[in-house]
């Protein structure tokens, strides 16, 4: 038996909504892709890199949504992306010359050198395809990827369990075309867990989920160890909850870590402060200003843009150490503090979406690659660990029925069923109505014409289906275009159904929707079929 007292399980969630418009030169919301691939999922891979190339022992988990997955490995937006990276280390190069004698020489150095490095493993280590990257990772034993619902469905809104196995049937299925064997566990889209529909992640070999805190903690019976051990569902599918202790630390712009006043401001970007003609050729098309992801300041504090003062790098990643160092010794306490009681070692899961890391928190990753190294070299109370390594550890748990449950705003479904969006879900339930018939109906067809035109349905139902538009309705950012977007998959979905329906089949329509929702090239239309559920 090791000497450690705990565990620290430390889960990323990877996603973003599914952003691909070939019918445009260029789009907006495709940045959102572009920008996390920059900050957030090339950064963490650097930093995987290095640490097996220095030999630190590291443990992590990360979901990698099927959106985000297949926006990875499309040749168009890989293109784009490509164009997006060389734009910004062209701008990098001219702030070189224009910095110099200033107090942001040293930071625009920075940029160019982290740009430089974002294309050297994108082209040289990975020709392209980055999944390639994380899939090394996990086949060294650091890394545990797990799937998630197949658009990000909001699972607990789903009237038909039709719909709810054809989430996780269409996820799994991605899952292993991109990684090569069967999902191990699975990110619950929104951390939203309803009652029962666990049986279905059973059905397709998922052995863990996560929840958020109160999904066990009200669980029937009491759970005995809190969230600091996974329970069972009554389908013998393990569930671990968040603990909240960690989450705050970093979470939290006010009371955690990102808010310190040396890291760097996230609201001040040269795409709003450079002259326009100097600017304007790394702008979309539309020439309006935007975040171009090159930012001169730190927070500073309570002070308006204005006042905000230089962003020193490497004041900043002196403090990402030291927070680092500050988050071990507290979960070294915390776990110490635990195990003197329970009986085991409990298991402290941290659970954050992975876009904190780099794009929200610029010194995100330089946090991570400080804790790994400080677990590794410095302690010997906690041991990094993923759910399978805990699970083989500790086999049998207590059997508990956990509540219906979101890590949402007040913990249940509200952030995506409110006045702001309730509209949407007479639309989304007659289409999946819809979507189950014709599974039945034409579940043994060998037509081509009729196979194709099912496979787009599909598509675009579990486009609609996506938990990110009715969740941007209710935040109100990006709200004419998730409303658009809903719209626009609901009408393609009724004007493919009904011309199935008539039995006239618009192949020039469907060619059009092929190419422009051109999600899960294998897409399993019968996944839908009622025949699928298990009595």
């Amino acid at each position: 038996m090791n000497n450690e007292k705990g565990y620290l399980c430390l889960v990323l969630h990877a996603h973003l909504p599914y952003v691909r418009h070939p019918e445009y030169p260029d789009f907006l919301e495709e940045d959102w892709f572009f920008e996390a691939m920059c900050e957030t999922y090339i950064p963490l891979l650097d930093i995987y890199e290095r640490l097996t190339n220095e030999g630190v022992d590291f443990r992590i988990t990360m979901s990698l949504t099927p959106p985000l997955c297949n926006m990875m490995s499309d040749p168009l937006l890989n293109e784009r992306f490509k164009n997006y990276l060389y734009k910004r280390i062209e701008l990098c190069e001219k702030e070189i010359f224009r910095t110099k004698n200033t107090p942001f020489y040293k930071t625009a150095q920075m940029y160019l050198s982290r740009f430089l490095r974002i294309r050297e493993i994108y082209e040289d280590y990975y020709k392209g395809y980055i999944i390639n990257g994380f899939k090394k990772f996990q086949e060294l034993g650091k890394l545990e990827i797990i799937t998630c619902c197949a658009t990000h469905g909001f699972l607990p809104l789903q009237i038909r369990k039709e719909a709810v196995n054809a989430q996780i049937k269409i996820a799994t299925d991605d899952y292993r075309e991109k990684f090569g064997r069967s999902p191990r566990g699975i990110w619950l889209a929104e951390c939203a867990y309803n009652p029962g529909d666990d049986h279905f992640l059973k059905d397709y070999g998922i052995r863990f989920f996560f929840l958020e805190t109160h999904g066990i903690l009200y669980g029937t019976p009491r759970p005995r160890y809190g969230v600091y051990a996974p329970v069972y569902c009554p389908s013998g599918v393990a569930a671990f909850a968040r603990d909240m202790e960690s989450a705050h630390q970093v979470w939290s712009a006010e009371m955690g870590y990102p808010g310190d006043y040396r890291y760097r401001e996230f609201y001040r970007d040269v795409g709003y402060d450079l002259d326009y003609d100097y600017i304007k050729p790394y702008l979309h098309l539309d020439g309006v200003r935007r975040n171009v992801g090159i930012k001169y300041y730190k927070i500073t504090g309570r002070v308006p843009l204005s006042e905000k003062q230089p962003y020193e790098p490497d004041e900043a990643k002196e403090i990402a150490a030291i927070h680092a160092g500050n988050f071990m010794f507290n979960r070294e306490r915390q776990i110490e503090y635990l195990e003197s009681f329970l009986g085991r070692k409990p298991v402290v899961v941290s659970m954050y979406d992975a876009e904190l890391f780099g794009h929200w928190w610029f010194e995100g990753p330089w946090f991570l690659e400080y804790l790994f190294k400080k677990i590794h070299y410095d302690q010997k109370t906690i041991k990094m660990i993923t759910p399978i390594e805990y699970l083989n550890i500790y086999p049998d748990n207590q059997v508990v029925q956990p509540i219906m449950s979101s890590w949402g705003d007040k913990g249940y479904n509200e952030v995506w069923l409110n006045g702001s969006n309730d509209w949407i879900y007479r639309h989304l339930h007659k289409a999946t109505q819809r979507m189950i018939d014709l599974a039945n109906k034409f579940y043994h067809t060998t037509d081509p014409l009729i196979i194709r035109t099912l496979k787009q349905c599909a598509r675009e139902l579990v486009l609609a289906t996506s938990s990110d538009w009715p969740f941007l309705m209710t935040v109100g950012t990006a709200k004419t275009y998730s409303t658009r977007r809903f719209i626009t998959h609901i009408q393609r979905f009724t004007k493919l159904w009904e011309s199935i329906e008539a039995g006239k089949i618009d192949e020039a329509f469907l060619s059009d929707c092929e190419w422009k929702d051109n999600i899960f090239k294998n897409m399993d239309w019968k996944a839908f079929a009622s025949f699928n559920l298990k009595k």
